[in-house]
Parts: C-alpha cells; sequence; structure tokens
C-alpha cells in the first residue's frame, strides 16, 4: 500500500520550528494591540462573487489560481452556489465590516487576521499552495479619518516596528502612489497604448497581461523585458493634485517617525481595489528568499467597499507572507540552538511514577516546562532522554521521595547538586 503524503504545495509544521511561528504571531498579537488593532477571524470558504467583484476578473488570482467548486444543495430544491477557498483576505474583511454594519459605529476599524490562504499557483520556495498570512485592514467612513495619509504612514511605522521588534535584519520599504480612481484608469490607458507596439518582444505572461492587467506586466522578472518595461510611462506622471499632495504627506510622517523608505515608480499592486498609497517591504540577497525577496505588501483601497455594495469606506491594509517570513527569520539567524524543556524527571522504578507526575504537576504550576520519564526506562536511557531534551534532570528514587531532598543534574555544568524539594522550583528557574 502506497504511503500517504501530504499534497503538493502543502506541507506540515511540526516543532521546534512551531515554536518559532508562536513567537512570530505572538509578536504580531502584541504590536497590533498596542496601535488599536482588534482580530477578526474570517470563514475560510467564501462565494467566488466576492473574489471576482473584490479582487478582480482579470487578475491572475481570479482566473488562473484560486480554488473554486459548486456547492450543491442537500435536497434538489435547495440552489447550490459557487464557493472558494479565500486566495487572499482583504475582500472577506471588508465583506465582514458590510455585513456586520461596522460603518454604523462612526469609528475607524482596525482589524487585523492570521491564518491560512489558498491560491493554485506553482510551488517553490517560501510559496506554498496553501500558505500563511498575517494582515491587517483599516477603515470607516471618511469622517473616521480613514482616508488620511496619516493612517498610511501610521501603518507602515508599525511595520517597521514588527519587523525590528522581530529582529528582521535589512529589511527595505519600497513605496508609491498608483492614484485615485480616476488617474489609474488613464495610466492603465497609457500603458495599454505604450504596450502595443512593443509586446509581441516581450514574454507570454506579459504579452497576456498587456491585454486583461497591463498594470502587472511591471511586476515582470524576467530579464529580457527590464529595458521595455523601464521604457514605459511613469504613474506618478498621471498624478492629480489631491493624489500627489496625499502622498506627499505619506512620506512627511515617515520621514518625522524616522521610517527609511524609498520610492519605487514601478510599483504597483495588480489587485483591482488599490488605489494612492502601495507599499512593499523587502529583504537583502541571502535572507532565505532567493530573488523573489518581497517579504509583505499592501496598499490603499479607497473604493473597495463600495465594490462590494457597502458604504463608502475608504481604507488601507497589507498582508505579511508569514512562511516567508519564518524562512528569513531561520535565513538571518542561522542555525540557532534548539530551545530545550527547563527539567527532565527520572523516576527510578514503577514504584516511583505517581510521585514524579504529582513532582511535575507542582513544577509546571509554578511556571516551568517538564517531561516525565518512566519508571520502566532504565537510567542510562533516562540520562539519554534527559540530554536531549531539557537543561536539568530531577532523579527521583525511593530515597529522595522519603527526604524530600532532590538530585539535580545540570548538563551545562556537568555538576550534580541536593535540592530541598520546597526550595526545588526557585533553583530550577534561576
Amino acid at each position: 500500500m502506497a504511503t500517504l503524503k501530504a499534497v503538493r504545495g502543502t506541507r506540515d509544521l511540526l516543532p521546534p520550528e512551531t515554536a518559532l511561528w508562536n513567537r512570530v504571531e505572538a509578536t504580531a498579537r502584541a504590536v497590533f494591540a498596542r496601535y488599536g488593532f482588534g482580530e477578526i477571524r474570517t470563514p475560510i470558504f467564501e462565494t467566488t462573487e466576492l473574489f471576482a467583484r473584490g479582487v478582480g476578473e482579470e487578475t491572475d488570482i481570479v482566473s488562473k489560481e484560486m480554488y473554486t467548486w459548486e456547492d450543491r444543495g442537500r435536497a434538489d430544491s435547495d440552489k447550490g452556489q459557487s464557493l472558494t477557498l479565500r486566495p487572499e483576505n482583504t475582500a472577506g474583511v471588508v465583506r465582514a465590516y458590510i455585513e456586520h454594519g461596522l460603518a454604523d459605529s462612526g469609528l475607524l476599524q482596525k482589524l487585523f487576521y492570521i491564518g491560512p490562504q489558498f491560491r493554485r499557483e506553482r510551488p517553490q520556495r517560501g510559496r506554498y499552495r496553501q500558505f500563511w498570512q498575517i494582515g491587517a485592514e483599516v477603515l470607516g467612513p471618511a469622517w473616521s479619518g480613514s482616508d488620511s495619509a496619516l493612517r498610511d504612514a501610521e501603518v507602515l511605522e508599525m511595520l517597521a516596528t514588527f519587523l525590528d521588534e522581530l529582529g528582521v535584519k535589512g529589511w527595505r520599504l519600497a513605496l508609491n502612489s498608483v492614484g485615485s480612481s480616476t488617474d489609474r484608469p488613464r495610466y492603465v490607458e497609457a500603458l495599454k497604448a505604450a504596450l502595443a507596439p512593443v509586446k509581441a518582444g516581450m514574454c507570454e505572461n506579459c504579452q497576456r497581461r498587456a491585454e486583461t492587467n497591463p498594470l502587472r506586466v511591471l511586476d515582470c522578472k524576467e530579464a529580457e523585458d527590464q529595458a521595455t518595461i523601464d521604457a514605459l510611462p511613469k504613474i506618478a506622471d498621471y498624478l492629480d493634485d489631491a493624489s500627489r499632495e496625499h502622498f506627499a504627506l505619506v512620506k512627511a510622517a515617515l520621514d518625522a517617525c524616522g521610517v527609511a523608505y524609498v520610492v519605487e515608480p514601478r510599483l504597483v499592486r495588480g489587485l483591482d481595489y488599490y488605489t494612492r498609497t502601495t507599499f512593499e517591504f523587502t529583504v537583502p540577497d541571502g535572507s532565505g528568499l532567493g530573488t523573489q525577496n518581497a517579504l509583505l505588501g499592501g496598499g490603499r483601497y479607497d473604493g473597495l467597499s463600495e465594490m462590494l455594495g457597502g458604504p463608502k469606506a475608504p481604507g488601507i491594509g497589507f498582508a505579511i507572507g508569514e512562511d516567508r517570513l519564518i524562512l528569513t527569520l531561520q535565513a538571518q539567524a542561522g542555525e540557532a540552538a534548539e530551545k530545550k524543556l527547563d527539567v527532565f524527571i527520572a523516576p527510578m522504578g514503577v514504584a516511583r511514577n505517581a510521585e514524579a507526575l504529582r513532582l511535575a504537576q507542582e513544577l509546571r504550576r509554578a511556571g516551568l516546562s517538564v517531561e516525565v520519564g518512566d519508571g520502566f526506562f532504565r537510567l542510562k536511557k533516562s540520562f539519554e532522554a534527559a540530554d536531549k531534551l531539557a537543561r536539568r534532570m530531577i532523579i527521583l528514587g525511593e530515597d529522595e521521595v522519603a527526604s524530600g531532598i532532590l538530585t539535580v543534574k545540570d548538563f551545562a555544568a556537568g555538576e550534580q547538586t541536593k535540592v530541598p524539594r520546597s526550595e526545588l522550583a526557585a533553583v530550577l528557574r534561576g
């Protein structure tokens, strides 16, 4: 019988790596809370129409990468519907904002999420068909300040703080503006016109995108297309006065906070809902991501709520590729030492098993991490297991139980000491 394995493009996350995942997520929750964000948890699947309308039918995500199926009714009279595993989470968050009437409070909504997304793309290093994202959205009625350049800068400053607190080295913030809902169509038409005479000499993807989604041509990484792309019109030349002022205010606020950035004229987001500020954080070569070194990205989406049938609710958000962030932390930290438990308890004989468990209960309640051996083990096996799992070992024999004086071996120091049971937790913590 063939061995069953995880589906291509998915994988299992195992200890001790999951400890790093937990640290990343705990840091995100702590940092985001300081900026007033609360957690939102949306369904893993939504109606297909949500992504067709919100992300855009001509995007690669909707046209090629979504996991979609027809959900039949349980009875002939039930109406079926097309459902899709979420390929991104912004559309779902805005759908929830509309459905639950969050606009009625008149307050700015700051929401973050952590969870899996799904896209049927070619698996490669740091990119999976089930991948994890940490993201956040800030949206609300215009009078709540949701369309202010201050919000853009606050989100970017928060991300810089998050990466710094995680210890990500050498991150780089690239910034651009794709203009308003009126600027962008004018620029897209200019791109189409400029691409028309040259697209035949570009890669197959660029030829297709030149017709369906010209902005994505600017994302092309094919070396032979770069000279052509560099000669295309720049979106900065198509911004109206309001968009220019908004972008200038974002940069001024970042300057005031000391957040370094570079303006990247070719930086656009390929999804239909983006307007004005767009951004991307990258890491240096050698950070574990190969040539595709983007760590996270996002931007402003002032018209998305209306696209989904809701009230006007300007917003800005981002998504962090958590899989890629983990790879970066691992590559930049090198081979980090595996974290060991505080103590391993080795009962000498089966008769000491129950007392060993009671001792473990005491130490765990005192905040220590503990593993319990088994009295069936020979002493040599207990030593071997303890050395692999923990920093110290407690030998629990008949004399130790009777006297209340326990034998503690410290593997790093190579020393063995006697400790009264009443002082044990304090000594182990020290």
